[in-house]
């Protein structure tokens, strides 16, 4: 049922069950905008170039993988319980694992992360231009290469 107004008089009368369908409207709306600009950010896109068992080193293998970061991208918080390194080839990006300091990396810059590091920042530094980077992992043979961090 919709307000109504007194005849004669400059407010409403609101009914309480009026009153709640608009603000469960408007809790709908201002959710579905917010799952709206989560879900806009552009997400990483990740091409694996190689795998190989390191037999040298018993339950190990090495993966490479390009990544490409569209202007705007952003990793969640997640470890990769592997030896990783970081080599970037186009554009800028922004790294961090906790504990340790932001930095931003150029073309030929290089990163690395530990089996125990939770990797906390890793973005495009762009939101305009694209970047590019290679990683290296070694790690545990058929383990996963990302665990998301809560």
């Amino acid at each position: 049922m919709a307000p109504s107004f007194k005849k004669g008089t400059t407010h409403m009368k609101i009914r309480p069950a009026f009153l709640l369908k608009a603000i469960g409207c408007a809790l709908l709306l201002a959710s579905s905008a917010a799952f709206a600009a989560e879900s806009s950010t552009p997400q990483a896109v990740v091409t694996p170039l190689m795998t190989k068992e390191l037999k040298d080193l018993p339950g190990k293998e090495a993966l490479m993988i390009t990544v490409d970061y569209p202007p705007g991208s952003v990793d969640p918080v997640h470890r990769h319980d592997a030896h990783s390194f970081i080599y970037v080839l186009e554009g800028s990006i922004v790294m961090q694992v906790k504990g340790g300091k932001e930095v931003t990396l150029k073309p030929g810059d290089t990163f690395y992360e530990g089996p125990d590091d939770i990797h906390t920042v890793g973005r495009n530094a762009s939101r305009t231009e694209p970047a590019k980077f290679v990683v290296v992992f070694i790690k545990k043979k058929g383990a996963p290469v990302l665990t998301p961090v809560n």
